[in-house]
């Protein structure tokens, strides 16, 4: 039995959307770069990801919902890796900014926080914090 046949489909699904989300980042100024593909190709591995599955959402990442966490920890760790994708390839345009914003919505951040907790993820990520530091300053 594979690791991952002991988890439930609803957490593959939140797993996959997530990762859909992740490639809508990196496709929001239309190129994705050789650090944003090398981001994406860990983290479909880091969530069990198959590679059909990949291409699919590769292919059409806007079908896939954002499924916002239940609980705080997983919404920031789902920001921490968001922003990483926007930082990955070391420039955070507008239209990735944009994008992220929506998506911290997405993850059940309330709308009036949105500017806020975008900017100071971005800002964290750009001092080099590592996932800990980045959800500690958070809470």
């Amino acid at each position: 039995m594979a690791f991952s046949d002991l988890f439930t489909p609803g957490f593959k699904q939140r797993n996959r959307d997530h990762f859909a989300a992740i490639v809508r980042v990196a496709l929001a100024d239309g190129i994705i770069t050789d650090e944003e593909k090398a981001f994406i190709n860990r983290t479909a591995i880091n969530l069990e990801i198959d590679d059909e599955v990949v291409e699919q959402i590769m292919a059409a990442p806007e079908k896939y919902p954002i499924n916002p966490p239940a609980t705080e920890q997983r919404r920031l760790e789902r920001l921490y890796d968001l922003t990483r994708m926007v930082l990955a390839d070391l420039i955070a345009d507008e239209s990735e900014k944009t994008l992220l914003h929506r998506l911290v919505i997405g993850l059940g951040f309330p709308a009036e926080e949105a500017t806020a907790v975008t900017e100071k993820a971005i800002a964290l990520i750009v001092d080099g914090q590592d996932e800990d530091d980045f959800i500690a300053a958070f809470k």
